[in-house]
Formats: structure tokens, sequence, C-alpha cells
């Protein structure tokens, strides 16, 4: 049974995700609950509380990296669960590619 996904404003630019990052429990609403704007210049993003992820989670966060990097923005995933390091090993992306994001 999918555990609902929780998308939770710790303070300015600091979230935790809560649940499951799954193609069942990702909808609009969730998705707007991680508030990406413009103005922040560091988002630290805690996925220890993760219980699942799926291709569709991993797309997600990439859309968020893709979101970052347009608006120079500093994004790092803190306390990654290793379903998500082999789900990015099977899509062919290092460590550094998901998560960790630096504008130099």
């Amino acid at each position: 049974m999918n555990k609902p996904l929780e998308i939770l404003s710790l303070s300015k630019g600091n979230y935790i995700i809560k649940g499951d990052l799954t193609f069942s429990t990702i909808d609009k609403s969730a998705i707007k609950a991680l508030k990406l704007e413009q103005s922040d210049t560091a988002i630290n993003i805690d996925l220890q509380q993760l219980r699942k992820i799926d291709s569709a989670g991993l797309a997600l966060l990439i859309e968020w990296i893709k979101f970052a990097r347009t608006y120079q923005i500093d994004l790092k995933f803190e306390h990654i669960p290793a379903q998500l390091f082999a789900l990015a090993k099977l899509c062919d992306m290092t460590e550094i590619d998901l998560f960790t994001l630096k504008n130099t």
C-alpha cells in the first residue's frame, strides 16, 4: 500500500519529503507544495523519510534540478535512500549529476 506523499516546508529553502514519491502519489498539489521560487539562492531537500521512489519520483527530482539550474539555485538533496541511488544508477546517472548541484 502506498504511503501518501507529503512535502513539508521546514523553513525558507528547507524541505522534507515524507512517504512515497511514486507515480501513484505525485499530483499537482504535491508538486506545488515545494515552492521553488526564482528568488531562492539555495534549497535543501531532506529525503530521510522517503519510503519508496520510482521512475516518476526520479523524473520529478530531475525537473527540480532543471529548475534550479535555470535560475542558478544551489540545490542539495540530503539523506538519499539506497533505492534512489540504485534507480539513478540504472538510469546511468552519477551521484554528482543528481544529488549535488552547485553553480560556479
